[in-house]
């Protein structure tokens, strides 16, 4: 059954309150079940067929919530057999570990499976897993100081703090960066206790632009132990941050609620997160980084080809599945849940319910040739 544009934004008007004023493009059919079958650059289409069944399982990063939780709501408005069960409590790590050991249909994950997980993944899903973008959004540096609400900082003093170099808000990097100087006061960093892609992204961005500070490896664990708050999920950092004073943290954009988030200064000019900026970012520095598996569409960011317009520490997050299931009823249900949020119009919702940043229709499309593809 086809969606028309009509039925599609009554959809987005009853459960997600989006205004698709000025986004309108041409409707395309598709077959049940699967993508587009011409998506143009105005509009990569998707079809959800109505009469579909069954329960979906899935979980882990905990950056994805709340747009899970708008996608759920978006396709349940005409998939109403469908049940989508999203853990976020899981964390990006506790969701692939569950996704490699069968428990889940597809895992939600900040960080694509590394080489060992694909190769564990081949097990359970034949080929192997891929590795689909389904949510682009960055790393906020939270904080919370007393009388501050606007904070500059660079890479180099992000990573001393982080690193515990940096333990007061006085110290004269800190006032470098922000022209005027902080009331004294002792930093306290929080951090993930839990396997994390939002940490992976973080360390990523540190590990590759300031190794002479930051000289523990990139990766989802935290590194660095001594005064360091670590709480579970994003939320945990969030609350905690919020709860304390002289406290700076990172969680994904969306999670952050009213907290404030420092600026990062690139090359001179503090770039603050906006929509706009990430999607600079990926355009200007995203570049393929495949697992060898068919139709697998990993990235990773070359941070050398930042530019004073890009926000510096983007967030990629996946939908990490399999390439071949056991069960062809499930593939059904994945690959038409999956497609229609990898869609202009689910894009779109997680936008106006996350505020995340629309992926680009050359990754949508991709993503439409990869579902097409999963059996």
């Amino acid at each position: 059954m086809k969606i028309s544009r009509i039925a599609q934004l009554g959809t987005v008007a009853a459960v997600a309150s989006l205004t698709l004023a000025g986004c309108a493009g041409p409707s395309s059919s598709a077959p049940a079940g699967g993508a587009s079958e011409s998506p143009s650059s105005a509009d990569v289409a998707f079809t959800i067929d109505p009469n579909l069944s069954g329960t979906i399982t899935a979980g882990g990063s905990s950056a994805q919530s709340n747009a899970q939780a708008a996608w759920t709501s978006a396709y349940n408005a005409q998939a109403k057999g469908v049940t989508v069960n999203y853990d976020k409590s899981q964390g990006s790590g506790g969701g692939v570990t569950n996704f490699l050991s069968g428990a889940y249909d597809f895992a939600g994950s900040d960080a694509p499976l590394n080489a060992d997980q694909t190769a564990q993944s081949a097990a359970l899903c034949t080929e192997g897993g891929v590795n689909i973008p389904v949510y682009l959004d960055g790393v906020a540096i939270i904080f919370n100081i007393p009388g501050v609400t606007d904070l500059k900082l660079s890479g180099e003093t992000i990573a001393k703090i982080f690193a515990l170099q940096i333990t007061d808000w006085s110290d004269p990097a800190i006032t470098a960066d922000n022209g005027t100087a902080l009331p004294a006061g002792t930093i306290t960093t929080v951090a993930r206790s839990d396997g994390s892609g939002t940490t992976q992204n973080l360390t990523n961005y540190l590990a590759a632009t300031q190794s002479s500070v930051w000289t523990a490896p990139a990766g989802k664990d935290w590194p660095i132990e001594g005064n360091v708050s670590k709480q579970k999920g994003g939320s945990g950092v969030v609350e905690a941050v919020k709860a304390g004073s002289g406290t700076i943290g990172y969680a994904d954009h969306s999670a952050i609620g009213d907290l404030n988030a420092a600026a990062i200064v690139t090359d001179g000019t503090a770039v603050p997160y906006s929509a706009e900026a990430v999607t600079a970012t990926f355009e200007a520095a995203a570049v393929d980084a495949s697992n060898g598996v068919e139709g697998d569409l990993s990235k990773k960011f070359d941070y050398s080809k930042l530019t004073a317009e890009s926000y510096p520490i983007p967030l990629v997050s996946y939908a990490v599945t399999c390439s071949t299931f056991k069960d062809a009823k499930q593939a059904e249900l994945v690959k038409s849940y999956l497609g229609f949020v990898t869609s202009t119009l689910g894009q779109q919702v997680a936008a106006k319910n996350a505020g995340s940043a629309p992926l680009p229709d050359s990754v949508l499309e991709a993503a439409a040739e990869t579902l097409s593809a999963i059996k």
